[in-house]
């Protein structure tokens, strides 16, 4: 291949900068035919006046190359703009995160020599939509969106996964003894998935006790698929109990581009002391060059640094005494890996990367067909009131050919058959259904004007549902 391959490349924040030296050097030296588009995005462009992070022109950038190689950026908590990760991944489509969590044992320190885990993560909905609202002076919201589409897309891919790497498991984790709706379609979804896959073994573990088994046994899992949040934090769990965060790179893939990065953060407080690991970011080069079918390149720099880590030269965060012959900086580990090139290791395993069968892009989105019927609506009110003094306030009132079937305060029923130890916050949810049968949109009006002509204070509404006579709502029963 004599052709260069277009890819993006942004040094990032804090530790990025010197990471991604290192990682780019390696690339050079093994022989990557890449025409590099370096960018700046995260800290630096939103202190320069960008509220995104992200310059207009650095879209068309991302959006014309091959593959995007991002190290480290700082996202600000709690204000400022939002996690740019996460808008590249949205915007952009990038449905797939891939993590392989792999224990490098005897040479990294690990309780679990044998973990070999790759969990694939949702990317695009969940609660990372980051649709968020303050409701009163109390309430905080945050939208947990789980799509039948956006759930199918992953657990596909996390099967076709399994099938192009030699994998013999899928694990689905969720939490739907307690989200029976969101985290309900999930499993349900994949359910319907594995049922194509009768070769690859398939099981459900609700996410607490999975995080659990996670933990204490890796090696009973193969690949794990779960929504955005769950993912997230499992996979962070997963590299650290493997050697270490240090140590995993990941793919962002869509159908029209990708991201590859560490799944660390930019650690500001180690930035510019040539200390950081590059490992990760070197990973996920090498998901990048397998992605844009480098493959040669991909098993000289995975092997090369696989054999630096087993000739035990080691960055601080993995250095052990008994474990360890050298401890180098960050520049120093990629000189150790360029050294290495052409050769193999000899204990661990070695890789090989060559061409396969692309993932086959067999997502469909089908049009649900259902019968979907206006059965209420359900009406957030901020008041401060009394359980009691507001339970009489709404119940002394008339709303026409609507009833008060249930309030409730932070999903706990309070009417009726309440109970006096609940404690309640300044935000309260008021069912009200339809004497006689369905309703139509107009006639939830009589709710709402009723409400307001009483000077209630209104935060929002969600319409109720059933679908083919189903509830798409949680119980009345609180």
């Amino acid at each position: 291949m004599s052709e260069k391959t277009p890819v993006t490349v942004a040094r990032g924040d804090g530790i990025g900068p010197e990471i991604m030296d290192a990682a780019l050097k390696i690339l050079e030296a093994a022989g990557a035919k890449l025409d590099i588009h370096e960018v700046d995005i995260g800290e630096k462009v939103y202190l320069g006046g960008h509220p995104t992070g992200i310059e207009d022109k650095t879209w068309d950038t991302i959006r014309q190359t091959k593959a995007f190689l991002k190290a480290p950026i700082t996202t600000p908590q709690g204000g400022g703009f939002k996690s740019l990760n996460v808008t590249i991944r949205t915007t952009l489509g990038l449905y797939a995160n891939v993590r392989p969590c792999v224990a490098y044992s005897p040479f990294v320190a690990t309780k679990h020599p044998q973990m070999d885990v790759v969990i694939v993560r949702e990317n695009e909905e969940d609660l990372y939509s980051g649709i968020e609202y303050r409701q009163s002076p109390e309430v905080c919201e945050s939208i947990k969106l789980i799509s039948q589409p956006g759930s199918e897309k992953i657990i596909r891919y996390a099967f076709e996964y399994a099938v192009q790497n030699g994998r013999k498991k899928v694990t689905c984790f969720v939490k739907d003894n307690i989200m029976k709706l969101s985290d309900g379609l999930f499993h349900q979804v994949f359910n319907e998935v594995a049922k194509e896959y009768p070769d690859i073994e398939n099981e459900h573990w609700i996410v607490d006790i999975g995080a659990a088994k996670l933990a204490d046994t890796p090696e009973v899992f193969d690949v794990v698929v779960m929504p955005n949040l769950y993912g997230d934090i499992l996979s962070d769990v997963g590299a650290q109990i493997a050697g270490s965060v240090g140590l995993v790179g990941s793919a962002n893939i869509g159908d029209h581009g990708a991201m590859f990065e560490a799944i660390h953060g930019s650690a500001p407080r180690r930035a510019g002391q040539n200390l950081a690991n590059p490992s990760a970011l070197i990973l996920a080069s090498v998901m990048m060059m397998v992605h844009i079918k480098q493959y040669d390149v991909a098993t000289a720099i995975h092997n090369g640094w696989l054999k630096t880590l087993e000739d035990g030269v080691h960055t601080y965060d993995i250095f052990k005494q008994d474990i360890s012959k050298e401890k180098v900086g960050t520049q120093e580990f990629a000189g150790a890996v360029i050294q290495r090139l052409g050769e193999t290791p000899s204990k661990l395993n070695a890789v090989s990367y060559e061409e396969k069968k692309g993932i086959s892009q067999t997502f469909t989105r089908k049009v649900i067909k259902t019968k979907r019927e206006l059965v209420g609506i359900d009406v957030y009110l901020f008041s401060n009131a009394s359980m009691m003094d507001f339970q009489k306030s709404l119940l002394e009132h008339s709303y026409g050919t609507f009833h008060i079937e249930m309030i409730t305060n932070r999903g706990a029923r309070v009417y009726p058959d309440g109970m006096p130890e609940t404690f309640c916050i300044d935000q309260w949810r008021v069912r009200f259904r339809p004497k006689h049968g369905g309703c139509k949109q107009k006639e939830l009006l009589e709710v709402l004007e009723a409400l307001t002509a009483e000077g209630f204070d209104i935060i929002k509404t969600e319409h109720l549902y059933d679908f083919d006579g189903t509830p798409g709502y949680s119980s009345p029963k609180g």
